[in-house]
């Protein structure tokens, strides 16, 4: 998933506390928290369980793909492309189109558009707002946290890119360090993932 659990929750928590009472009333605040954590993680489980397909239906290729000579990667893109074309899912990753933030603009809308329509069908919250003006406001809260998701991210892998010894992404040791020294910059911001 592009965002991790802490980090869903730490957005839930921080879209129910800046936006509650002025755009919307959260009557249990726990239960709207838990609410928004969830659509936003289904909606990003989405294209894992997309790209876990992709996998599998490479998997049924794979002597086939080595004794040809196709790329992996291309073929693993194309049959993901096609299948986000059939199904009309919503690219997650917004590196994937040109934006600077983890999700894309068009995630970050439909997103907008999935937590209304749930605020609007439960009792946990009552809008104070337009429905567009609070699809608006969640719009504008998700993308300011995420471009600070996007400093402290940045700042981790710069901190990791200067090891006097070069240590290659997506191995174990990268992966620590990263996730160390990315709650190091979280802490430095003030943002805590911890509910």
């Amino acid at each position: 998933m592009l965002l991790s659990r802490e980090f869903i929750g730490y957005l839930a928590r921080e879209i129910v506390k800046r936006l509650a009472p002025k755009v919307f009333e959260a009557n249990n605040p726990p239960t709207a928290i838990a609410t928004v954590a969830k659509v936003i993680e289904e909606d990003l489980l989405t294209e894992d369980r997309l790209n876990d397909e992709v996998r599998e239906i490479l998997s049924q290729y794979s002597d086939y793909m080595r004794q040809e000579g196709i790329s992996y990667q291309e073929m693993f893109r194309k049959i993901k492309n096609t299948l986000i074309g059939q199904r009309k899912v919503i690219r997650a990753a917004g590196r994937d189109t040109g934006d600077p933030m983890k999700l894309s603009r068009d995630k970050i809308n439909d997103l907008s558009h999935k937590l209304v329509t749930t605020m609007r069908k439960g009792r946990s919250f009552r809008l104070k707002m337009d429905p567009n003006d609070v699809r608006l406001e969640i719009v504008r809260e998700i993308t300011d946290l995420l471009m600070a998701e996007e400093k402290v991210d940045r700042a981790a892998r710069a901190k990791i890119r200067s090891q006097k010894r070069e240590i290659p992404e997506g191995s174990e040791e990268w992966d620590l360090l990263h996730r160390r020294y990315y709650a190091e910059e979280l802490k430095k911001l003030g943002i805590d993932l911890a509910p």
